[in-house]
């Protein structure tokens, strides 16, 4: 695998690096795009980085980027601007021949396994993709391999032929991650792998998703909006924003001391009850709606909603570091960090922003 252009400057222990990452859609008008004018932030500045065997959650509202900042990672979109590093090479400005020996180490496992999967074609062929594509295998050979991965995740080989319609949707998203494993790839972008699974299936391709991450090394960016789900399978979890990641932090301390009052607003939503039958934890309920891509505010984009909002946060943009007291990777963007005990739900103050 050749070397990219730009020299890189991450520890070896890093897969992804992400830095100064921009992804902007041009707004179109009456089917017209108005290159120049305005654009959708999807993505807004983004540093982040994925150590190789982790499970590194995203979570965020519906709209927040994730799954922007994931098709930028694995090059399903050009960046707009800054860089994406992976295994060592910067591979944002590679052309598509280029960056066709990346492809094999990096893949997607979608969240509807109904929409996924062409219903007009044997899962045999459609798990063997990865295969024809890269000409790794052929014949008696790549159907082999296309039924040890069948095997290795739950499925019957002996179903080869049949088409999608005739699997249950556990069984199809089983079918999306050996579609993703086939060629043994470094990272596995899971963007909401299981939301569209009963309960009692979702357990099972976490517990796949586990098993098949110890036996095959591999590094997850994990998409969803279930925290449960997230604190389940992350040893990280990073919390995004209009665009923004937010917060960071290792999976049990973010739980633990959430900083960033979007954080805490996420957390407040999960239900919880205690040993002595009391509510767990007193639910926060942000006031308006988030503000548009197109135009998002000065300042901290959170602001607008933000219950302990001063002058300063609309009008200096908070960076992502570490504050005193908390732990050396436990990042936080925020003027104005929550305090462990600190009651927002209940915050009133003569200086917040209206």
């Amino acid at each position: 695998m050749g070397s990219a252009v730009r020299p890189v400057e991450y520890e070896a222990d890093v897969l992804v690096g992400l830095k100064d990452l921009v992804k902007r859609f041009p707004v179109s008008s009456a089917g017209r795009l108005r290159p120049g004018r305005d654009e959708v932030r999807a993505v807004d500045g983004v540093n982040l980085t994925v150590r190789r065997g982790e499970t590194l959650g995203l979570v965020g509202e519906t709209g927040c980027g994730k799954s922007t900042l994931a098709r930028c990672i694995t090059r399903l979109y050009d960046p707009t601007s800054g860089r994406v590093v992976f295994d060592g090479d910067d591979i944002s400005i590679l052309s598509r021949r280029r960056l066709r020996p990346y492809r094999l180490q990096m893949q997607m496992i979608f969240q509807d396994p109904y929409g996924s999967l062409n219903p007009r074609r044997r899962v045999g062929s459609i798990i063997g993709d990865p295969f024809a594509i890269h000409g790794i295998a052929v014949g008696e050979k790549r159907k082999r391999r296309v039924q040890e991965l069948m095997a290795l995740v739950g499925l019957n080989p002996e179903h080869y032929n049949r088409f999608p319609a005739e699997f249950s949707g556990g069984q199809r998203q089983r079918i999306g991650v050996a579609r993703a494993l086939a060629l043994r790839p470094k990272l596995i972008v899971c963007d909401e792998p299981v939301s569209a699974l009963d309960v009692s299936i979702q357990a099972q391709i976490i517990n796949l998703l586990h098993d098949l991450q110890h036996d095959f090394g591999l590094t997850y960016i994990f998409i969803a909006h279930d925290l449960s789900v997230v604190r389940q399978v992350s040893d990280r979890i990073a919390v995004m924003y209009l665009g923004k990641i937010v917060e960071i932090a290792e999976t049990e301390e973010l739980f633990a001391r959430p900083r960033h009052p979007y954080t805490n607003a996420l957390l407040s939503a999960i239900p919880v009850i205690e040993e002595n039958g009391g509510a767990g934890r007193q639910r926060i309920v942000l006031r308006g709606d988030v503000p548009s891509p197109i135009d998002p505010p000065a300042g901290c984009r959170f602001h607008p909603r933000c219950p302990k909002a001063q002058r300063r946060c609309g009008e200096e943009e908070p960076p992502l570091e570490v504050k005193l007291g908390d732990q050396a990777d436990h990042s936080v963007a925020c003027h104005y960090p929550v305090q462990v005990g600190e009651e927002l739900g209940r915050k009133s103050s003569p200086d917040v922003l209206q």
